[in-house]
């Protein structure tokens, strides 16, 4: 695989596959994550993902903590998923992402962490808060 075709998978797509409620959106995310299980994309996902996917999941859908974990040792075990992580450095990068494209502070650590790893692609729903020169921001719910 080139690294132009890796593709981080934002947290907000992840959440929709673990919605309760049937819908369009949550359909089109676990075809997305479905194909990463069935070995047809890999996907990467940062310890940021993680941490953002087990708030909503425990806040916001109610899932109880002893599923969470599960699918968050599921989606870290998994050898299809690329795991990255940010640094001292990458938070200082982010930094200067978030001043200089006028974002979000925790966007910007998922930009600069993204950077770090060479990975241009983010499969977000969030267009709007991935507006940096170099990356290639798609909705793929759409």
């Amino acid at each position: 695989m080139k690294e132009d075709e890796l593709f981080l998978i934002d947290t907000n797509i992840i959440v929709y596959a673990y919605e309760s409620i049937e819908s369009e959106r949550k359909n089109k995310s676990l075809k997305i994550l479905e194909k990463c299980y069935n070995g047809e994309i890999t996907l990467a996902v940062s310890n940021q993902n993680l941490a953002e996917l087990s708030a909503v999941l425990l806040k916001k859908i109610k899932i109880e903590a002893d599923e969470v974990k599960e699918i968050v040792r599921d989606i870290s075990d998994f050898q299809g998923f690329k795991k990255i992580n940010y640094s001292k450095e990458t938070i200082i990068s982010a930094i200067d992402i978030a001043e200089k494209n006028k974002m979000s502070f925790w966007d910007s650590l998922i930009v600069a962490t993204m950077i770090e790893n060479s990975i241009l692609n983010i499969y977000t729903e969030n267009l709007k808060d991935f507006k940096v020169p170099s990356l290639n921001a798609v909705n793929p719910l759409s």
